[in-house]
């Protein structure tokens, strides 16, 4: 596999649109979060994500409202403006055994501490973990696209997080945000072990 150092946004537009096939769990209550943050201690690698109402006034940042924690096949939307961090949700956060994958989690984290305390273990930053397969790019959708070949829309990216309800497309937007994080770690580890990639020569036109 050889893999591009950038990509543009124009070959980016050209590209088939992701989908996630698996099944989405909306968590909004906190006895919900509980059972499913303990259900997700069973897993070993999982990826994760944040979505924040938008903020059109200068200077005002709501707080996050939604965290997806994804496995391969299924995607956990925990609706923490109706939950709140559940203690369960913390330790996983917490747990050093547990491997969780997510992209500029710099800005996630200091948000998620508003909710409450805690000290995240066992995080990947993939903004850091692409840099030695040559990858420059900084986007989870530049990323999964020089990776995928496939596009991952954003139109959902301003909507409102904090909306009674989810609609289907906000669903689908925020749990392939998660769950691509997952792929692109799985996938690199993979060509890490087995050494079958080349990183695209720099002189060459990334577009």
């Amino acid at each position: 596999m050889i893999i591009k150092r950038t990509i543009s946004k124009e070959n980016i537009a050209k590209l088939t649109k992701v989908d996630f096939a698996g099944k989405i769990h909306v968590v909004e209550t906190p006895q919900d979060a509980e059972r499913a943050a303990t259900y997700l201690k069973q897993f070993s690698l999982l990826g994760i994500d944040t979505e924040t109402r938008p903020s059109f006034k200068k200077g005002h940042v709501n707080k996050i409202a939604l965290l997806q924690i994804a496995t391969e096949k299924e995607a956990f939307l925990f609706r923490l403006n109706k939950t709140g961090l559940v203690l369960p949700l913390i330790l996983l956060l917490e747990n050093p055994r547990i491997t969780k994958v997510g992209l500029s989690l710099k800005d996630d984290f200091p948000k998620l501490h508003e909710c409450a305390p805690f000290q995240p273990r066992g995080i990947v930053e993939l903004q850091e973990f692409v840099r030695p397969f040559g990858i420059q790019e900084m986007s989870l959708q530049k990323i999964y696209a020089i990776l995928f070949a496939q596009k991952i829309s954003k139109r959902q990216q301003l909507s409102n997080w904090e909306a009674d309800e989810l609609t289907q497309p906000q669903q689908q937007y925020a749990a392939i945000d998660a769950w691509a994080c997952l792929q692109i770690f799985i996938l690199l580890q993979e060509l890490k072990a087995s050494g079958d990639f080349e990183i695209e020569e720099i002189n060459e036109q990334n577009v």
